[in-house]
Order: C-alpha cells, then sequence, then structure tokens
C-alpha cells in the first residue's frame, strides 16, 4: 500500500507521461457493506476503459488496465478497505491509497492526475501522526477527529536496529570495554546484573534515537503533522530527551498503544490535538483578517487568482465542502465557470490550491463555521 503522505504533493502534482488515470470511490470498513466496493470498482474501470477507447486509441489499453483488474481481484486488500479509495496511474506510475474519508465516485483520463479530493485530505488542518513506541518495535499510525490507521513503516524495527547497530559499533566496543573495566585496580565492582542493565539501557536509547531519525525524516518533515507519542511513562522521559523532532507534542499517551483498541487510542489522540487544532484556526483566522487589514490579504476569488499564478500567496485558506465549478487559466488566472457534472472540469478552490501548493505556499482546509470569509477562499499574500 502506498502512503499518501510520502507522495503528496511532490509526486502526484508533478508532470507524468500521458494517459494519467484517476479513480475515486467511497468505501467501507466493514461487512457486509464492503462486498460491494470492488463491484463499483470494476464499473469505474470500465468507465475509464471507455474513454480511453475514445480519448487515446491507439494505445495498448490492456496494458494501461491491468494494474487495475489485478487490484479487482485481490480479496485481501478487498476484506481490509478504510472509508474511501483513491487509485493513480500513468505508464510507470502505479497509486493505491486507503482514504480516512469518504470521496465522490469518480474515474478521469486525461493528460494529468486529478488530484482535487486528496488535496481536501491532506491539507485539512485537523490531521496528526501517533509514534507508538517500546523497547525494541514501533508503529506508526496516522489520523483525524474521525479515523485513525496504521501506517505501514518505510523502515521496519528490526532494519533500524540493524543499521543503528551498524553505525555505532565502534561506540558499543567502547561502551563493553568500559563495562568490563571492574578487573582493573581501583575500579568498583560491578555486577553482572547492573552491567546487563547498563547495556539494555544503552541499546534502548541508542534504539529511540534511530527510530527518532526514521520518523523525523519519512513521516514528521513530508506535512507538517503534530505528532504524539504513545508509550509506557518510563519510556516518554528517555525518548523526549534525545528526540530532535520539533513536531513531537510535550502531552503524550502514557500507555502502550497495545493495549487500547484503534478507536480508543483515537479518541485519546484527539483530546490532545483539539486544543491546538482550534488555537490553529483561530490564528488563521486573525492573521488574515491584519493581512486584509493592510492590503496583504484578499478574499475576491479573481484577485486571489492572479495572485496564486504569480507565486504571491503564503497561505491560503479553503472552505471545507465548498465547490465552486470551473476552472483558472494557468496564464492569465481568470476564471471560467462550469458544470461540475463533466468530470473534466475542475474545482475552482481545488484548482487555486494546486497552484498556491506548487509554488511552495500552505493551504489549510477549514470548516465551514470556521471560515473569515464568505468566497470560499482567504489568501495571505507573502508580498
Amino acid at each position: 500500500m502506498n502512503s499518501l503522505t510520502q507522495d503528496y504533493p511532490a509526486i502526484l502534482l508533478d508532470k507524468h507521461e500521458p494517459p494519467c488515470l484517476s479513480l475515486y470511490q467511497p468505501t467501507h470498513r466493514q461487512h457486509p457493506e464492503n462486498t460491494q466496493d470492488p463491484i463499483r470498482f470494476r464499473n469505474l474501470v470500465k468507465e475509464m476503459e471507455e474513454s480511453l477507447r475514445k480519448k487515446y486509441p491507439s494505445r495498448d489499453i490492456t496494458a494501461l488496465l491491468r494494474p487495475f483488474e489485478d487490484l479487482a481481484e485481490d480479496r485481501s486488500f478487498w476484506n481490509h478497505t478504510a472509508d474511501g479509495l483513491a487509485v493513480l496511474s500513468a505508464p510507470g506510475l502505479f497509486r493505491v491509497y486507503r482514504l480516512q474519508r469518504p470521496v465522490v465516485e469518480l474515474s478521469v483520463v486525461a493528460d494529468s492526475f486529478h488530484t482535487k479530493p486528496l488535496m481536501r485530505i491532506v491539507q485539512s488542518a485537523d490531521r496528526y501522526q501517533i509514534l507508538g513506541l517500546s523497547r525494541h518495535a514501533f508503529k506508526m499510525f496516522e489520523g483525524n477527529r474521525d479515523a485513525l490507521d496504521e501506517i505501514q513503516l518505510i523502515e521496519s524495527a528490526a532494519q533500524v536496529i540493524d543499521e543503528q547497530q551498524g553505525k555505532d559499533e565502534g561506540d558499543r566496543e567502547g561502551a563493553h570495554r568500559a563495562y568490563s573495566s571492574a578487573g582493573r585496580p581501583g575500579a568498583a565492582a560491578r555486577h553482572g546484573t547492573d552491567v546487563k542493565q547498563d547495556v539494555e539501557d544503552r541499546n534502548t536509547q541508542l534504539f529511540f534515537r534511530a527510530v527518532d531519525e526514521v520518523v523525523l525524516k519519512h513521516y514528521s518533515q513530508p506535512l507538517g503533522q503534530r505528532l504524539i507519542l504513545a508509550a509506557l511513562p518510563q519510556h516518554h522521559h528517555l525518548f523526549r530527551a534525545i528526540s530532535s523532532n520539533p513536531l513531537l507534542m510535550s502531552e503524550g499517551i502514557n500507555t502502550n498503544p497495545e493495549a487500547l483498541s484503534l478507536d480508543a487510542l483515537r479518541e485519546r489522540a484527539w483530546q490532545l490535538v483539539q486544543p491546538y487544532y482550534l488555537e490553529r484556526l483561530a490564528g488563521l483566522v486573525e492573521s488574515f483578517g491584519a493581512a486584509a487589514a493592510k492590503g496583504q490579504g484578499a478574499d475576491d476569488l479573481s484577485e486571489i487568482a492572479t495572485a496564486a499564478i504569480a507565486g504571491r500567496i503564503a497561505t491560503l485558506l479553503i472552505e471545507a465542502d465548498r465547490l465552486i465549478p470551473g476552472y483558472i487559466d494557468a496564464t492569465s488566472g481568470q476564471i471560467t465557470t462550469d458544470n461540475l457534472s463533466n468530470p473534466e472540469i475542475d474545482d475552482v478552490l481545488d484548482d487555486l490550491g494546486e497552484h498556491v501548493l506548487k509554488t511552495s505556499g500552505e493551504v489549510v482546509i477549514v470548516p465551514s463555521e470556521r471560515m473569515p470569509t464568505q468566497t470560499g477562499a482567504a489568501a495571505i499574500y507573502r508580498f
């Protein structure tokens, strides 16, 4: 299973050889509701095949759709679905994402990927990650207020331990010599139990440091989500002492995550995240108000579109679940309204978000009740 955290936006917003195939559908976590999911998936693949034959009649349609057909036959996959599914494919690329929120059923064949539903998920302000940690193992979870799922690790605990042992082989030899100093004249005697405990503590510290490096590089830095530590109380102090992760929250869950159900872990995590989530939204709204008062912000969509094309937007707030059918001219920034029932017609707000992300701006999806404007968007300019 691919990681949306790792792929968005760098891979999915990049240019790819057409045809680019995008498939979205709501899915179900439980039986018997999930028995209909593969049927709906096959129907969407058939729609995709019809579009391919019209737009790319000279291409090998069978080869382009083979990964979709293989996925349709994967019973194990369909028995472990989440709330939504996204499948993106192009020559040399095939990505499958289980989503924590439902999406509208849709299949699109075009020269670029249709990534709007993914932006709505990835850029939501309520997302967080959990590091479940013990002396010899770790797990990663990703969630929001409504759902929590375990992330497939890029590096397993065994790989992390092996890599760290290689890095610190010299240090371990030095440590062994230090532990064996009891035979020297004048050296204090060390009991075998004490020496063993020293070695275990050192190994734990080395493992925690390696885990911290992996989590920071592969999970925290790509999207900047808050990180919650879930571990036994005695492990919190040691991990926090060695961690260099600026996204690690000072509050944590003082229990082994294995002792909690996934839903109980989500509830404990959201209790910690919610105050920061509300504080962040309030800060963004206040920043927009201050910027707009100085002429450094706007809520007019045409003005925002022009600024987005020029790369002037530092932060863009988009109203969650708001749709404005149409598209933006990539050269002039002019907005043309249209009918969203046509799957090739974009949503203006999502187009704005993609342009801002491509110019290294920040996009935040905001609940409608906390949105500071009536237009569906609020922009804070860089200059």
